[in-house]
Formats: C-alpha cells, sequence, structure tokens
C-alpha cells in the first residue's frame, strides 16, 4: 500500500504538460527565466568578490576569515535559489543541514569548518555558471514572448527543466547522509517531545488518580483512630476502616492500570500475541487477533506496536460504529508488519482528531510506514510498518 504523500515529496509530483493556451505553471516559468539575468549578475559579482578577495588576502590575518563570511553568505544565497526553485518551479529541494558546529568550538575551529563547507563551495559555484546561463535563457525567453509566443510553454518547459536540473546538482544536500542527519535530528525532537507528553501524563495521571486515593485513605484511617480513642462504637469505626479499604482497592487498581499504561507486564511475559489479545478482550468490539513471529522483537519495536494496535482499537471502539474487527501481525524481511481492519462507517484520516497523526508521527521516528485507508462507508484498514530488530540475548 502507497504511503501518503509527505510535504518533502509534493514538489516531486509529475509537471502539468505544456499546452498552447498559457497556464499558470507556464507564466511561472516565463518569470523564473526573466528573473534569472539579473539575479544572476547578483550571484556572478558575489562569487567573483568573495573567491577574489578571499584569495588576494589569503596571505594575510583578515582572508580566511573574510572567505568563510564569504561561504557563509553563499549558504543565504543558495536557500534563496531553493526557495525560488520551490515557488516558480514547483522543485523541490532538501534544505542542507547545518554546520556541525560543537559547544566550545573557538573561532579558529569554526573558521574552518566554514571553509570546508560543500554546500556554500556548490552555492559559489551555482552563482558562478550561472552568467552565461542567465543572459541565454533571459534572451531567449524575451524573444519568445514577443515573437515565437505560440509555442513560448515548450520552450520555456524545456529551459526550466534545465534550471530545475541545476538547482537539484548544485543546491541540494551534499548527499543521502546529510539528509538522513537531518531526518534523524527532526526525528530526534519528535522523540524528546514525545517522551515530556508522556511523562506529564503520568505525573498527571498519578496526582489526579492514586495520589488523591491515598490522601482519601489517610484521612479516612486517621478519623478512625480518633473515633478509637474517643471510645466511638465499633460499628462507627468499622463502617470508616471498610470505607478505607474500599479507597485502598480503587487505589490499587488506578495503579495497575497506570502500570499497564506504561509497560503492560503481559508484553513483557508473554509477548505480543498475548498482549494484544488481552486488549482485544477488553475492545467493545470483537476483535480478532492472528500473530505470526517466528520469534519475538526486541521490546522498543515490540512495546511501539503494542501501543499502536491499543490506540488503533480504542478509535474502533470510539469512533467507527464497527461491528467487528481484526488485528494481524507478522514478520516480512527485515520490517514488522501490523495491520488494524474494521467494518465501521469508514471516514478516518491522518488529521481526524483520532490521535492518528501522533501515531504516524511516532512510527516515523523509529523509521516507520503508516497508512490509513478508509474510505465513507468503510471498511476501514490502517497499516504500519516498523523495522525488524532482534532481541538481546534471544
Amino acid at each position: 500500500m502507497t504511503p501518503p504523500t509527505a510535504p518533502q515529496d509534493r514538489g516531486r509530483r509529475p509537471l502539468p504538460p505544456a499546452r498552447l493556451a498559457f497556464a499558470g505553471q507556464t507564466w511561472k516559468e516565463v518569470a523564473h527565466l526573466l528573473a534569472d539575468l539579473p539575479l544572476a549578475v547578483a550571484g556572478f559579482v558575489y562569487t567573483v568578490v568573495v573567491v577574489a578577495v578571499g584569495s588576494a588576502l589569503a596571505v594575510t590575518v583578515v582572508g580566511l576569515p573574510l572567505l568563510a563570511l564569504g561561504l557563509a553568505g553563499a549558504r543565504g544565497l543558495g536557500r534563496a535559489e531553493r526557495a525560488r526553485a520551490r515557488g516558480l518551479l514547483g522543485t523541490y529541494v532538501d534544505e542542507p543541514s547545518p554546520l556541525p558546529f560543537r559547544r566550545g568550538d573557538g573561532f579558529l575551529a569554526r573558521m574552518w569548518t566554514r571553509l570546508k563547507d560543500p554546500v556554500g563551495w556548490r552555492s559559489l559555484l551555482y552563482g558562478f555558471v550561472r552568467l552565461p546561463w542567465g543572459v541565454l535563457t533571459f534572451t531567449i525567453t524575451l524573444v519568445s514572448l514577443l515573437v515565437l509566443w505560440p509555442v513560448l510553454p515548450f520552450i520555456a518547459r524545456g529551459l526550466s527543466n534545465a534550471d530545475r536540473a541545476m538547482v537539484r546538482g548544485l543546491l541540494c544536500p551534499s548527499d543521502e547522509l546529510e539528509r538522513r542527519i537531518a531526518e534523524l535530528e527532526s526525528d530526534r525532537g519528535l522523540v524528546v517531545d514525545t517522551a515530556a507528553a508522556d511523562l506529564r501524563r503520568i505525573e498527571r495521571d498519578l496526582h489526579d488518580g492514586a495520589q488523591a486515593r491515598l490522601v482519601n485513605l489517610a484521612m479516612g484511617l486517621g478519623l478512625a483512630k480518633e473515633k478509637l480513642l474517643e471510645g466511638q462504637s465499633d460499628a462507627a469505626v468499622a463502617a470508616m476502616v471498610d470505607e478505607a479499604h474500599g479507597e485502598v482497592k480503587l487505589a490499587l487498581q488506578e495503579l495497575r492500570d497506570l502500570a499497564r499504561g506504561i509497560h503492560p507486564a503481559v508484553l513483557t511475559d508473554r509477548g505480543l500475541d498475548a498482549a494484544l489479545s488481552s486488549l482485544a478482550a477488553r475492545c467493545t468490539v470483537p476483535v480478532r487477533v492472528t500473530v505470526d513471529l517466528p520469534e519475538r522483537p526486541a521490546p522498543a519495536i515490540e512495546g511501539i506496536a503494542y501501543f499502536t494496535v491499543s490506540e488503533l482499537l480504542q478509535n474502533v471502539s470510539k469512533h467507527s460504529r464497527a461491528g467487528s474487527a481484526s488485528v494481524e501481525v507478522w514478520r516480512a524481511g527485515e520490517r514488522l508488519l501490523l495491520q488494524v481492519t474494521d467494518d465501521g462507517r469508514g471516514g478516518a484520516a491522518l488529521d481526524g482528531g483520532t490521535g492518528m497523526a501522533g501515531l504516524a508521527e511516532r512510527l516515523g521516528a523509529v523509521d516507520g510506514l503508516f497508512v490509513v485507508d478508509s474510505p465513507a462507508g468503510g471498511p476501514t484498514t490502517v497499516s504500519a510498518e516498523l523495522p525488524w530488530r532482534d532481541r538481546a540475548g534471544a
């Protein structure tokens, strides 16, 4: 099943075909090509000045710092060109990750990092080679606009395709590793936020639930003690002790529920099959569970799979109006696959306010996938993939 299109993939969708009737995309391409010349002149002048001045003064104290500063400015020019290509050409190029400055780096270390920056050097190269191309595209586009306007859409498409290739080739991140670093930095922030939210939830549940019960218990036992010291009747004291006993049982139940929400004991002791069967038994809709795993995955992956199914079954209970549901878990190669299906009314979506967007983000943080197929009227099928990691000591 094809995952939903991520925001960074929108710029890679096929462009509408060029037509004799000028479409909005044609005018955007024409505007981009006409702007090439003034921007190319500015970029060429900046590149020549930075390289010439920095090289000429390299033997002095200020030469290399000026060159490092020029490379930092070149990064800004590259960012502006990527934004222009995104807005006018519909071409999305990932932003390079920031330079890896470390806390405590001195001036020389930071300057050397900037001087080694491949993104800055390629941005300077882009500014240098753009001048002849900018003159050519400006001339051809202007002449076509005035004389060859019937075929202008096709000329603009061909020239702008060359622009797209130049932007992708020179202004993209250095390599796949750099893009991966940027993704991991984003995922790290998501994991930290998720952990903080979970800690706040646990603190709130303890404060509003078990802690309040224990406070009531302490007060009740204190009153019972006072009654005993005052010589009150055994019946009144027994009633207070009985009430305190009820508070103890409720507090224990809330603590068990809280512990199950953190990490259920049945998952630790018996694995996904038993844990998911326990979830299905508590669901308000009949659920069939099928788990086909030759061995147990790593505890972290197992926990994510459990809580993903738990959230999805809660959605089935609350929103689906289904008569039945099913949960399937299996391994395919190096992936752990989950599928939760129900025969309800459908209409579920990632932005529907049912927590599915949060699930998609959590799975994305561990290189997982989350796909929702829920047409109006049903049925709803939610598929998830997680990377398979072997259990340590298995």
